[in-house]
């Protein structure tokens, strides 16, 4: 494969978000809210069930149906994006409304994040053979920040980021932004992702695509490896 770019997803692919558990965690001490453990891992095990971390699971059970609309679309926007995890969190009995945005607000900060273990490693190795590299994510904010705490954006040559073009995964306009912004043509670059659908719309496009497994970081230490052994 004569691969002269590659895009990477961002979350569960490049990195991953924190546990459910230690999201709210976080945020209860941040608020100055105290709360019995027993009731602390119940609304834990609520709020992943609602699917209200981003990066996290996905909703269990059907959703309301204005919730439901505001889901299909809400990597389009920053308001959209917030609205529906808010709304998510918000079907969770919460001892004080004031956690629903810090919740919100906490995924946000690069403590909430982590990069995979060979994250590094194989963006640097890509940096090295002369490839360029871009992170294309279906999202609601500015994930940039992530990248810089964590010592990685020095190894990205451009982000394309949904909301900051109302075109999200697996529309092909987004993943041709990409390919312009690294000045590669679609069939010389390489999409890895964790998202069949959304991450597989690039083949679409013409360009090549591989999966990696959404595994927390523990569980995945060199899942992003196999990315360097496709280009020559």
């Amino acid at each position: 494969m004569a691969i002269k770019g590659v895009l990477f997803d961002f979350s569960g692919t490049l990195f991953r978000i924190e546990s459910t558990e230690s999201w709210l965690r976080a945020v209860l001490a941040e608020t100055d809210v105290t709360l019995p453990e027993s009731e602390l891992l119940r609304l834990a095990g609520q709020l992943e069930a609602a699917g209200a971390l981003a990066g996290g699971a996905s909703p269990t059970g059907p959703l309301p149906d204005d919730l439901a609309a505001l889901w299909a679309v809400r990597d389009r926007s920053a308001e959209a994006h917030r609205a529906a995890y808010t709304g998510l969190s918000r079907r969770v009995g919460l001892p004080d409304a004031r956690l629903h945005d810090a919740l919100y607000d906490r995924h946000m900060t690069p403590a909430a994040w982590r990069p995979y273990p060979d994250t590094v490693e194989v963006l640097a190795a890509l940096r090295g053979r002369g490839v360029a590299v871009g992170v294309v994510s279906n999202i609601g904010w500015d994930l940039r920040p992530v990248f810089r705490e964590h010592g990685v954006d020095r190894y990205v040559d451009a982000y394309v980021l949904s909301y900051e073009h109302g075109i999200q995964k697996p529309d092909t306009r987004l993943f041709g932004l990409a390919c312009d912004a690294l000045g590669v043509a679609p069939q010389d670059t390489l999409m890895v992702g964790d998202d069949r659908r959304a991450d597989g719309g690039a083949a679409d496009l013409g360009c090549a695509v591989h999966f990696v497994e959404h595994r927390t970081v523990t569980e995945r230490p060199d899942g992003l490896r196999p990315v360097l052994d496709l280009i020559d």
